[in-house]
């Protein structure tokens, strides 16, 4: 049997911002425990990306874990952003302002 109730919007804002909140500490605490890789702990904390969760470790004291094995995979990521083609770059279509040539 369900129930429905229905609540402010003032207190259904107050609980996501603590969801938030909560994602964030759990995600900063099992991180500094070692139960976390970076990657993961970003997704539960909520963070845009790797860096975003570097962050946010750095202003909670938590020292980052960051292995050989994680530079090179890093760099490796970064190697096959660079070599792929971008088709926003405006010098590869020969327009000044890819922007205004739509």
């Amino acid at each position: 049997m369900a129930a429905t109730i229905t609540l402010p919007e003032s207190v259904l804002q107050a609980i996501r911002v603590l969801e938030r909140f909560i994602r964030r500490i759990l995600a900063v605490e099992l991180y500094r425990e070692g139960r976390l890789s970076l990657g993961k702990a970003a997704e539960v904390a909520g963070a845009r990306n790797k860096w975003e969760m570097v962050m946010l470790l750095d202003e909670k004291g938590v020292a980052l874990d960051y292995s050989a094995e994680d530079a090179e995979q890093d760099l490796n990521t970064l190697k096959k952003y660079l070599e792929r083609p971008n088709t926003n770059d405006c010098s590869r279509t020969g327009h000044e302002d890819h922007k205004n040539n739509r």
